[in-house]
């Protein structure tokens, strides 16, 4: 392994542990993105660009657009309960 594999290696292990311990949803998100396009750069390192070019699509394209959708919906879910607390405490 060359040099800068072993660093995109690094990343990786970083970006495994640290999407582990992120609280936030959005954040866990990015990183996960950063993973697969780091992931998408070892598998060009690796004389593979059909696997490099499925995980940049897959990985960090739909896959994160999904997530994305996911998140939206949850927060507009927490916003709607919000709501119907408020006119039911209006309402008592």
């Amino acid at each position: 392994m060359t040099t800068f594999q072993c660093i995109l290696m690094g990343f990786l292990i970083v970006c495994a542990i640290s999407v582990s311990f992120s609280r936030n949803l959005l954040n866990s998100i990015l990183i996960y993105m950063s993973y697969s396009l780091i992931m998408s750069i070892l598998w060009v390192c690796l004389e593979s660009p059909d696997l490099a070019i499925t995980e940049a699509a897959v990985g960090a394209g739909i896959t994160s657009v999904l997530f994305f959708a996911t998140l939206k919906k949850i927060q507009a879910i927490r916003i709607e309960k919000e709501k119907t607390r408020e006119e039911d405490v209006r309402h008592e």
